[in-house]
C-alpha cells in the first residue's frame, strides 16, 4: 500500500462497540509524516486522562472535520508485526477502493462480529470427600429429611465428578442446595469457559480418505510442489460433475496443514454446508468449523474467536467465511466459483473471487477455483494464461454422464398435453418409483410466485410502496391466500374480486415449487415428496433435515429451486427433471445465457453419480437456444466460444468492464437530477479515454420501499478507468454533501437494476 499524504488521520478504535464504530480524527505529528499508511495500527490518546489505546488508520486527509485546536496527535505506529485484524483493516481498505463504499461499511464486512457475546460456562460438581464419607453424609441428610442433599451425596459417592446440568436437571437439586454443600466443604464447583458448537449434532470422525485417481493425484502434486517452492498463484480445476473435485480439495488442504498453514473452504450456498461439513469432519475432526448466517450470534462469535486463536485449521462456509481471522492462512478454495451468490448485493458490492485473490496476495497464500461450469470471467483469464487450469474429464465412480432428453413444450401443447410434466418425464418418474430409485425436479421459481391480474380489465395487484407486482402465497392446508411484496415485505390479504372493475376473474400465474408438489401428490399418490425452497428452509437446521431425509431414502422425489442442484451428491438419484428450463433466458440480462447453461448443466449433473445410470429431461420452449443445446451435450467449450464472441461484440465483461451507478432518493425529481449530474461528471472525467455511458434512466424497479431509484452504466475495456471515475464521483458526492449511502457502485454487476 502506498504512502498517503495529508495532515490528519481518521482512526477507527473498536468496530465491535456500537458507540465506537466511527472514525476519530487525529493530527499526524511531523515525525510520522509520510510514514503513516491506511490500514496501519497506531497507538492514540483516547478518553479521559489520555489513556493510550490501539486503533487503525482508515483515511489520511488534509480535510479537518473538527476544531483543529482540539485534535490530539497520533502517538506512534505499532511495530509488533501485522496481526490478523491488521490484515482485515488493509483488506477493508482494498475493498473500499475497488468497489466503492464507506470505510465503515467495508470494515463491517471483513469484521462481521458486531459485539462480544457472553461466553458459555460449563460447570462441574466434584466431590471433595472420600466415597465412603460421601455415602455416610447421604445417610445423615436422609435422616434429617434433607432429601435433595441426600440425593446429591449418594450420586457423588458413586460418581465423584458430575456435570451441574445433570444435577439440577435429572436429580432436581436446586442451586441453593449446591451452595450449601459447597460451603460445608463437601463439594467443589469447577467452572470452565467453553465454545458453542457450530456443528449440527455429533459428526463421525474416521480419518480415512479415498484413493485419488492418477489425474487427481497429478493435480494435487503439481499445486503442492508450487506451494512448497514458495510459488503462489491462482488455479482453476475444471472438472465435470462427479469428477471428484472435493477429494482434490481435501488432499490439498491436508498438505497445506502439514506445512503449518490454515485453509478456507468457500461454498456458494448454506444448503451445501452440511454435506461438505460431514465429509471434512470425517477426515479432519474438530479442527474444522463453519461460519454462516444460520448460526446464532453466540455461535458466530465463538467461531471467530477460535479462528483468531488458531484453534481450528479449516473454515467452511459461504462468502462471509472468507473473512475468518486466520493468522497462518495458506490456501483458499472456492468451490462452484461460477455461482452468483459469491457476489454481494449490499454495499460494498464485492465479488468473493476477487477479494479472495487479494487476501491470498496479502497472506502469501494460494487460491484454487473449482467448477464444472466455470464463470466466463475465470475461463477467459485461464485462456489468457493468467490462471493455471487443470481438467478432470471423467466421473470418479466410473459412471457415464447422464443421458439427456430435450422436450419441446410447444409440441407437447400442440399434442394436447397441458400438464407441467411432459409425457416422457411423467413416464420416467413412474419408472423410478417402480424401481425404488429417486428423482429430483428443479424449477428456478418458488411458491405461488406469479403476479395476480384481472382477466377482464387487466388490473395487476401492485405493492403501494414499490413498482412491482405482489406475489400470491397460499397455505396448502388452511387454503388462506395472501399477497406479498418480495422487496419491502408489504403483505395484504388475497383478493377474490378485482378492486378496479369487480370481476371475479382475478387469478395468479402460478409456476412454483409449491404447485409442483401438489401436482406430484395428485399424479403420483404413493410417492413420498420433499420440497426444498426458501419457504421450507427458514428455520435453523432445516437444510440438514431435508437433505438428510432424502439421503436416507425417506423420500422418492425432491422438488426445489436452485439450492437443490448445486453440488449435492445422492447415490440413488437416477432422474432429474428440469421444468421451465429456459425461464432464466428472459431475465433481460447479458449473463442470462451463461446462467441458463450453468443451471442446466449443474442440474443434469445430479443424476447417475454412482454405478446406476442417470437420465435428465430438460423441458423448454426454446430447444434451439445455444445455452440449451450445449447444456444438453455437456459441452462447455462449445458454449464458451459462442458466449465470448457475443461478449466481445457487445463490450461486456470479461472482455470489457461495466460499472453500475445507482442513485437513491426519497424524491423522484431530486434523484433524477443527481443521476444526470453524476453521469455528466463521468463523461468529463475521462473524455479522452471514451467510456461508454448508458443512461441515466429510471431503474427497472423504479421505487422500493418509497425510495426512488435511478441508474446509469459506464463501460470501458480498462477496469482502472472505471475505478478512477468512481473516485471522481465520490469526491463530487462529498463536495455536494449528499448522503454517503445515496449512491451505490456495482462493478461488473451480476444482476440488472
Amino acid at each position: 500500500m502506498t504512502n498517503e499524504t495529508g495532515r490528519f488521520a481518521n482512526v477507527i478504535v473498536d468496530i465491535s462497540h456500537e458507540k465506537l464504530d466511527r472514525p476519530f480524527q487525529y493530527r499526524i505529528p511531523d515525525a510520522l509524516m509520510g510514514e503513516l499508511e491506511v490500514g496501519m495500527a497506531v497507538m492514540i490518546p483516547f478518553g479521559r486522562g489520555d489513556k493510550r489505546i490501539r486503533g487503525y488508520v482508515m483515511e489520511i486527509t488534509d480535510r479537518v472535520d473538527y476544531d483543529e485546536a482540539k485534535l490530539k496527535e497520533v502517538d506512534s505506529i505499532v511495530k509488533d508485526g501485522i496481526g490478523a485484524q491488521d490484515d482485515s483493516i488493509r483488506l477493508a481498505w482494498w475493498i473500499r477502493e475497488n468497489y466503492g463504499s464507506t470505510m465503515i461499511a467495508a470494515l463491517k464486512t471483513v469484521l462481521p462480529v458486531k459485539k462480544k457475546i457472553k461466553q458459555v460456562v460449563k460447570k462441574t460438581i466434584v466431590c471433595k470427600v472420600q466415597t465412603d464419607v460421601a455415602a455416610q453424609k447421604a445417610e445423615e441428610f436422609e435422616a434429617k429429611h434433607q432429601k435433595a442433599k441426600a440425593r446429591l451425596m449418594r450420586e457423588l459417592a458413586a460418581h465423584p465428578v458430575l456435570p451441574q446440568t445433570l444435577i439440577t436437571g435429572k436429580l432436581n437439586v436446586a442451586a441453593q442446595t449446591i451452595q450449601a454443600l459447597e460451603k460445608a466443604c463437601l463439594i467443589e464447583v469447577q467452572a470452565e469457559e467453553v465454545y458453542r458448537s457450530a456443528l449440527p449434532g455429533k459428526l463421525p470422525v474416521s480419518g480415512s480418505k479415498k484413493q485419488l485417481s492418477e489425474n487427481q493425484g497429478r493435480i494435487v502434486d503439481s499445486i503442492a510442489v508450487d506451494f512448497s517452492a514458495g510459488i503462489r498463484q491462482t488455479y482453476l480445476i475444471h472438472g465435470v460433475t462427479g469428477s471428484g473435485k472435493t477429494e482434490v480439495y481435501m488432499e490439498l488442504i491436508e498438505r497445506v496443514i502439514a506445512m503449518g498453514r490454515q485453509a478456507i473452504m468457500l461454498i456458494p450456498e448454506i444448503a451445501l454446508t452440511y454435506q461438505t461439513l460431514v465429509r471434512f469432519y470425517q477426515r479432519f475432526g474438530d479442527r474444522v468449523s463453519v461460519m454462516n448466517s444460520r448460526l446464532s450470534a453466540g455461535e458466530r462469535s465463538d467461531q471467530y474467536e477460535r479462528a483468531a486463536k488458531g484453534d481450528i485449521d479449516i473454515m467452511i462456509g459461504p462468502r462471509s467465511a472468507l473473512f475468518a481471522p486466520f493468522g497462518r492462512l495458506g490456501l483458499v478454495i472456492m468451490d462452484e466459483e461460477h455461482e452468483g451468490s459469491y457476489k454481494s448485493e449490499s454495499m460494498p458490492k464485492y465479488h468473493a473471487r476477487e477479494v479472495a485473490g487479494e487476501l491470498c496476495r496479502m497472506k502469501d497464500a494460494s487460491l484454487v477455483l473449482g467448477s464444472a461450469t466455470p464463470s466466463v470471467e475465470t475461463y477467459y483469464r485461464a485462456k489468457k494464461g493468467e490462471i493455471r487450469m487443470y481438467v478432470l474429464r471423467e466421473r470418479l465412480a466410473g459412471g457415464q454422464l447422464p443421458k439427456v432428453y430435450v422436450e419441446d413444450l410447444r409440441s407437447e401443447l400442440k399434442s394436447g398435453n397441458r400438464s407441467i410434466f411432459s409425457r416422457r418425464l411423467h413416464g420416467l418418474i413412474d419408472d423410478r418409483l417402480e424401481k425404488g430409485e429417486q428423482t429430483m425436479l428443479f424449477i428456478n421459481r418458488r411458491g405461488y410466485a406469479g403476479f395476480v391480474s384481472c382477466r377482464s380489465c387487466g388490473h395487476v395487484m401492485k405493492c403501494p410502496h414499490c413498482d412491482v407486482s405482489l406475489s400470491e402465497h397460499t397455505d396448502r392446508y388452511q387454503k388462506i391466500s395472501r399477497l406479498v411484496c418480495h422487496y419491502c415485505g408489504y403483505e395484504t390479504a388475497g383478493v377474490t374480486s378485482c378492486p378496479r372493475c369487480g370481476s371475479r376473474y382475478i387469478l395468479g400465474f402460478r409456476a412454483g415449487t409449491q404447485q409442483i408438489e401438489e401436482l406430484l401428490h395428485k399424479e403420483f399418490p404413493t410417492a413420498r415428496v420433499l420440497r426444498m425452497d426458501a419457504d421450507t428452509t427458514k428455520n435453523k437446521d432445516s437444510y440438514e433435515r431435508i437433505l438428510s431425509q432424502f439421503a436416507d431414502g425417506d423420500a422418492d422425489i425432491l422438488v426445489g429451486t436452485q439450492m437443490i442442484v448445486k453440488g449435492h451428491d445422492f447415490a440413488k438419484v437416477t432422474l432429474v427433471g428440469i421444468l421451465a428450463a429456459d425461464m432464466s433466458l428472459h431475465a433481460g440480462d447479458y449473463r442470462a445465457g451463461e446462467r441458463t447453461f450453468q443451471l442446466l448443466t449443474q442440474a443434469a449433473g445430479r443424476a447417475g453419480r454412482s454405478a446406476l445410470p442417470g437420465e435428465v429431461v430438460i423441458q423448454t420452449y426454446q430447444p434451439e437456444h445455444y445455452a440449451v443445446v450445449h447444456a444438453a451435450s455437456q459441452d462447455y467449450e462449445g458454449f464458451y466460444e459462442e458466449e465470448i464472441s457475443y461478449r466481445d461484440l457487445m463490450g461486456y465483461p470479461p472482455v470489457a468492464h461495466m460499472m453500475a451507478v445507482l442513485v437513491l432518493s426519497e424524491d423522484a425529481l431530486t434523484g433524477a437530477e443527481h443521476a444526470r449530474e453524476l453521469a455528466e461528471q463521468a463523461r468529463r472525467q475521462y473524455n479522452d479515454r471514451r467510456p461508454v455511458i448508458i443512461g441515466p434512466t429510471e431503474a427497472m424497479i423504479g421505487r422500493i420501499n418509497d425510495i426512488y431509484r435511478h441508474i446509469f452504466y459506464v463501460k470501458h475495456r480498462e477496469y482502472q478507468v472505471l475505478t478512477g471515475i468512481k473516485d471522481a464521483l465520490e469526491q463530487m458526492i462529498h463536495a455536494r454533501q449528499w448522503s454517503a449511502d445515496s449512491v451505490q457502485f456495482d462493478f461488473d454487476p451480476m444482476n440488472h437494476y
